[in-house]
């Protein structure tokens, strides 16, 4: 087996490439704007429901697998160098394999909250699929423990949507992984500024 054969682009033409790249810039453009026009609104409630929550005393929860988990740190670190309590639930590797060794991984982050979280703080739910789980579970809590529940998914929102599990949903049009967490984190930048612009 050679290299192209692992890697075909390899064998193309640097140009085909740069229209590769080209492409998926502009794809990756289009969604951002088709987001934040079509999801603006809703943006910008649920803004005014976390900015209310935290000036009430309460924190921001975030949580995700994977990807999502390092996007849930993104969060926490944008809500927390605005001055504003956050924390990420996937970041305690020790936390989180004892609970997913111990007790089961679909409650890695429920239990978390259960014991931190309460009425007037924020649950935050990072997916690409909307399926995943231990989210499920944790906005599960956080819903049954009074919070605030938003949840970020995509390719239609999958049982996150289908549950109605978060009080503030949204949902990126796209079943590219890539594409979703682009058009997230275009809007969990946003919600973090719009969130600092109402909170004293």
């Amino acid at each position: 087996m050679t290299g192209t054969t692992l890697y075909p682009f390899l064998r193309r033409d640097p140009l085909d490439l740069t229209a590769s790249t080209a492409a998926k810039a502009r794809e990756s453009l289009e969604l951002r704007l088709r987001v934040l026009d079509e999801l603006g609104p809703g943006l910008a409630a649920c803004a005014s429901a976390v900015a209310a929550a935290l000036s009430g005393g309460g924190r921001v929860f975030a949580f995700g697998n994977g990807g999502s988990s390092t996007d849930a740190e993104s969060v926490a670190e944008l809500f927390v160098e605005r001055g504003l309590p956050a924390i990420s639930l996937a970041c305690d590797c020790a936390l989180v394999t004892a609970l997913g060794n111990d007790v089961g991984f679909e409650v890695v982050f429920a239990r978390q909250l259960a014991a931190l979280g309460g009425p007037g703080d924020v649950a935050m739910a990072l997916s690409t699929s909307g399926g995943s789980a231990n989210v499920l579970r944790g906005l599960a809590e956080a819903g049954r423990l009074g919070m605030v529940t938003i949840g970020f998914a995509g390719s239609g929102g999958g049982r996150l949507a289908a549950e109605g599990l978060a009080g503030h949903l949204f949902v990126v049009p796209s079943s590219s992984v890539h594409r979703i967490q682009e058009a997230q984190a275009t809007l969990y930048h946003l919600l973090a500024e719009l969130v600092a612009a109402q909170t004293p």
